[in-house]
């Protein structure tokens, strides 16, 4: 498997009998699935089918869905719903009124709004839904074909990231070896010039001194922090998985954070600024991660 990105975009256009039928499907990033449709009429007693069908293909995002039907001149059989079209030519009359516009010839304006016509044929014929569910279909591969793009694309871009924070860590382990002997030499150089080599009890020395470097000791965090790394990278490879990422993420910016505030290194804490940078950038793209 690999990541899926939020941001898609599908379209499917076919002809069924007289008539033209268009399906557009857009997304972008949402904590959940956020879903708005815009059905023409003839198949507005679908949509819940079409609603079901588009959450258990997309799973998460902000989907846009659109269904247009464009009927050929011969097949618009109807006849005017003058109610309705009464009450948009009053509407049209007062904004003309309002803007100072002419509200002359209104008609063809009016026949153009929606629902202005009542069609004899209320209930959809189940070939017609079937053919509406098979386009519908196309437009949702072509929506997860986009996102599979998007998904290698980011999937490239964090996972140069995480080995980067890796390679930042073994920085970190080159100085972490010298720093413990450093800060030895420091503390043992400053009390000689406070009270003298002569008067330091080496044993009593020696236990302070490892009580001080166990509460300095970055043993614990640097091996968790490679672990979650790792862990990220594996995760990478499972289906639906940007929750699951982002909350390792929380994981590897806590250790990265531990070892620079127990560092006492400016060394170190120059590199821990970088992961953080990098982190940072990560959780950015996380947030587009299905």
């Amino acid at each position: 498997m690999a990541l899926k990105s939020m941001t898609g975009f599908g379209r499917s256009v076919e002809a069924f009998k007289d008539k033209k039928i268009i399906i557009e499907i857009k997304s972008l990033n949402s904590k959940g699935l956020d879903l708005f449709c815009r059905i023409a009429p003839a198949f507005r007693e679908k949509e819940i089918e079409i609603r079901n069908l588009l959450s258990k293909k997309l799973e998460r995002g902000k989907v846009e869905l659109a269904i247009y039907n464009e009927e050929s001149s011969d097949s618009k059989q109807g006849i005017i719903n003058k109610e309705l079209a009464l009450a948009y030519h009053q509407e049209l009359k007062n904004l003309s009124h309002e803007i100072n516009e002419s509200s002359n010839n209104l008609l063809p304006q009016i026949l153009k709004m929606p629902d202005i016509f009542k069609n004899d044929k209320i209930i959809l014929e189940q070939d017609e839904w079937n053919f509406l569910e098979q386009l519908l279909t196309k437009a949702i591969i072509e929506i997860d074909t986009f996102r599979l793009t998007e998904g290698k694309t980011l999937e490239n871009e964090i996972g140069d990231r995480i080995n980067l924070i890796l390679n930042l860590l073994n920085q970190i382990e080159l100085l972490d070896a010298e720093r413990t002997i450093n800060i030895k030499n420091r503390i043992k150089n400053n009390l000689s010039e406070i009270i003298g080599s002569e008067k330091i009890d080496e044993n009593r020395f020696e236990q302070e001194l490892i009580y001080y470097i166990e509460k300095l000791d970055i043993t614990e965090e640097k091996t968790r922090l490679k672990t979650h790394c790792n862990f990220f990278l594996e995760n990478m490879n499972e289906a639906s998985t940007g929750r699951k990422l982002a909350f390792i993420s929380q994981e590897i910016g806590r250790e990265i954070n531990t070892i620079g505030s127990k560092a006492n290194n400016a060394p170190i804490q120059k590199i821990v600024v970088l992961m953080k940078d990098e982190l940072e950038k990560i959780k950015e793209q996380l947030n587009n991660i299905l």
